[in-house]
């Protein structure tokens, strides 16, 4: 199956370098590339890529506005959004893994990493790196700390669910969760899609973050079995 790429950054150096990667793999289509965020959103409506490689600073439209509006949009199925930054601490990280990002990457990442998160995002693992995973969750806890008593949205989820949703939020893959469970990898991955609809999340970084803010994982345990 062809992966269909949008890449959106206004730096054209660095727009021109993804499209000619992702250009030179089979299997790979660029469908667009826009150079702000209110063209990303116009060239995603319109193309419906599977992916979607977004700055997050862009003029007209910054990319966290573009990933609102997508996410706001009616495509199906809906485009995963890996977002696109210079510094590891940029607060805009935070709020782009918010709206539903499925993760992010540095600028300078090597080509091949940039080619395995295409994959991994794909596969519908996250693409955030541990620190960062452990920086969001603290960032997050430290406003919407609540308990897991009594917190409605869990309750539509069945105790397979909320296993699955407890080992997402502890960074597991879906592999390892399939190891954990002794549950075949499409098993778990069919667990996974269930706990997203029914809390109306759009990544599994929003799902770790609500594994923490429902007090599923307790911070500092995350590598616990």
């Amino acid at each position: 199956m062809t992966i269909r790429i949008l890449v959106a950054d206004d730096q054209a150096l660095i727009r021109g370098g993804l499209v000619a990667l992702f250009t030179a793999v089979p299997g790979i289509e660029v469908v667009g590339e826009a150079g702000d965020g209110a063209e990303a959103v116009e060239l995603a409506t319109r193309t419906r890529p599977d992916l979607i490689f977004m700055d997050i600073r862009m003029p007209v439209l910054d990319g966290i506005a573009a990933a609102r509006t997508i996410f706001a949009t009616d495509l199906e199925p809906r485009p995963k959004i890996v977002v696109l930054t210079t510094f590891d601490l940029d607060e805009y990280v935070y709020a782009a893994l918010g709206e539903g990002a499925s993760g992010f990457l540095l600028k300078d990442t090597a080509p091949e990493r940039i080619l395995a998160a295409v994959h991994t995002t794909m596969a519908g693992d996250m693409l955030i790196t541990p620190s960062i995973t452990q920086r969001l969750i603290e960032h997050s806890s430290r406003h919407h700390r609540v308990s897991v008593v009594g917190q409605p949205q869990l309750t539509s989820l069945t105790g397979r669910e909320l296993e699955v949703l407890r080992l997402v939020g502890m960074g597991l893959s879906n592999e390892e969760i399939a190891r954990r469970l002794v549950l075949s990898a499409e098993t778990v991955k069919t667990h996974v899609k269930h706990v997203m609809a029914k809390l109306g999340l759009n990544s599994r970084a929003q799902a770790v973050v609500i594994a923490y803010e429902t007090g599923l994982v307790v911070p500092g345990t995350a590598e616990q079995s």
